[in-house]
C-alpha cells in the first residue's frame, strides 16, 4: 500500500502521523512510505531521519496524490480540502460533529474518514487517550500559568504557599482527561473536586484518589455549587463522536468569582462550556461576561515530540493492519476499527455525526459505538 505522511499545517500544531520508526516498520513490510519534506522537523524527527527509515521524501501536494492511505494528527484545514478524493482513505482525528465544513467536504469527495477519537474497543478509547492524558495534564499547567499576574490572572499560586489556602481545581468530567488534569493539580498542591455522571466511575476515582480528592455526582446543584467556590474550571466531558454536552452555561458565569479560569479541553468537539470559542496557542484566552477562558484546540501539539510518540504507539497496530490486510478487510475484521469510520461513499456513518447534522446524507446502517 501507498502511505503518506504530510505535514500538519493547523496553527501551533507540530506533531507527525508517523516517527521514522513506523515508516521503517511500514517499508520493511512492502509498503511504500512517502513523508512530506519537514513533517516531522518540530517534533524531533529531521528528514534524514525518514529517508534512513526508507521512506521518499515529497511534496505537500504529491504526497496526498500518491496516497492510498494517508495519515495524520488533525483534521484538514480548509486549504487541504481539494485534496481529497474517493479512492483515499483518511485516518487521523477528524471531530466532524464540532466541523460542519469538514464534514461536507469529505462527503462531497467521497472520502473514507477514518477518525482517531471514534475507534473504540473493550477498554474505551485507545487512539484518544493518549492525547486525552496530555490534554489533561497540560490543563493544569495552563490553570498554573494563567493564574499568575503574567498570565493575566489575578496574581494566584495553585497550591498555596505555608499558610495560604491553595486554589480550588473544579474538574468536569471524569475520564481521561479529567483523571490526568486532577492528579497534576493534586501534584501541585491544589484543592480537587471531581464531578461525574457515572456512580461506577465515581467509585473507581475514589478509589483512585484514596480520598485526596473530592469526587462527587454532577448534576445542577452540585456544580452551581461548585462554580460559586472555584478559582479554575476544567471541561473534560466526552460523548464518542458527538457535540461535547454543555456543562456550564453562560447563565452561571455569573456564580464565578471574579479572577475565576476556564479551561475548556472538550473545545475540538465543540465545546463544555456554553460561551466557549476555540482559541490558539498564539491568543490562548477569551474573555465573556467578564471571566477568561482557555479554549486552546490542539493542546497535545504543544509537546509535539512526546504527544507524537503516545499517538504513534496507539496508531500504529491499526495503521499496520489497514496496510496490510486492506482497508475493507481491516474494517470487517476489526470491530474497534469499524466503529472509527465516520465518512464513506458520500455518507456519514459514525451515528454520533448523523446527529449532529441530520439534513446530511446518512448511511442507514449507521454503526453503533460499543458500550465501554
Amino acid at each position: 500500500m501507498r502511505i503518506s505522511v504530510v505535514k500538519e499545517i493547523k496553527p501551533q500544531e507540530a506533531r507527525v502521523g508517523l516517527t521514522p520508526a513506523g515508516a521503517a516498520d511500514l517499508v520493511g513490510r512492502g509498503h511504500t512510505v512517502y513523508v512530506e519534506s519537514g513533517a516531522g522537523v518540530s517534533a524531533g524527527y529531521p528528514d534524514e531521519l525518514y529517508v534512513s527509515a526508507g521512506a521518499q521524501l515529497t511534496t505537500q501536494e504529491q504526497a496526498w496524490a500518491d496516497a492510498e492511505l494517508l495519515v495524520k494528527v488533525k483534521e484538514p484545514i480548509a486549504s487541504e480540502y481539494r485534496f481529497l478524493r474517493k479512492d483515499l482513505v483518511l485516518f487521523t482525528y477528524l471531530h466532524l460533529a464540532a466541523d460542519r465544513p469538514l464534514t461536507e467536504a469529505l462527503l462531497e469527495a467521497g472520502t473514507l474518514g477514518i477518525a482517531y477519537e471514534t475507534v473504540q474497543d473493550s477498554t474505551g478509547l485507545p487512539l484518544l487517550a493518549p492525547m486525552s492524558e496530555i490534554a489533561g495534564r497540560l490543563a493544569a499547567h495552563a490553570a498554573a500559568q494563567h493564574l499568575s499576574r503574567h498570565g493575566g490572572g489575578p496574581g494566584t499560586l495553585l497550591g498555596g504557599s505555608p499558610g495560604v489556602a491553595p486554589c480550588r481545581v473544579l474538574v468536569i468530567g471524569g475520564g481521561s482527561v479529567g483523571t490526568q488534569a486532577a492528579l497534576l493539580a493534586l501534584g501541585m498542591q491544589a484543592e480537587v473536586t471531581i464531578l461525574d455522571m457515572s456512580a461506577a466511575r465515581i467509585r473507581q476515582l475514589d478509589t483512585l484518589f484514596g480520598g485526596r480528592a473530592r469526587v462527587l455526582m454532577s448534576d445542577t446543584a452540585t456544580v452551581e455549587a461548585e462554580l460559586r467556590q472555584a478559582d479554575v474550571v476544567i471541561g473534560a466531558v466526552l460523548v464518542p463522536g458527538r457535540a461535547a454536552p454543555k456543562v456550564v452555561t453562560r447563565k452561571q458565569l455569573a456564580l464565578l468569582r471574579q479572577g475565576t479560569l476556564l479551561i475548556d479541553v472538550a473545545i475540538d468537539q465543540g465545546g463544555a462550556f456554553e460561551t466557549s470559542s476555540a482559541t490558539t496557542y498564539e491568543n490562548p484566552i477569551i474573555e465573556v461576561d467578564g471571566i477568561r477562558h482557555y479554549c486552546v484546540a490542539n493542546m497535545p501539539g504543544d509537546v509535539p515530540h512526546t504527544s507524537t510518540l503516545a499517538l504513534t504507539n496507539a496508531t500504529s497496530l491499526y495503521i499496520r493492519q489497514i496496510a496490510d490486510a486492506g482497508v475493507t478487510e481491516a474494517i470487517a475484521s476489526n470491530s474497534a476499527l469499524s466503529l472509527g469510520v465516520n465518512t464513506q461513499d458520500g455518507h456519514i456513518i459514525h451515528p454520533g455525526v448523523a446527529a449532529a447534522f441530520p439534513d446530511l446524507p446518512a448511511a442507514n446502517n449507521s454503526r453503533q459505538p460499543i458500550d465501554a
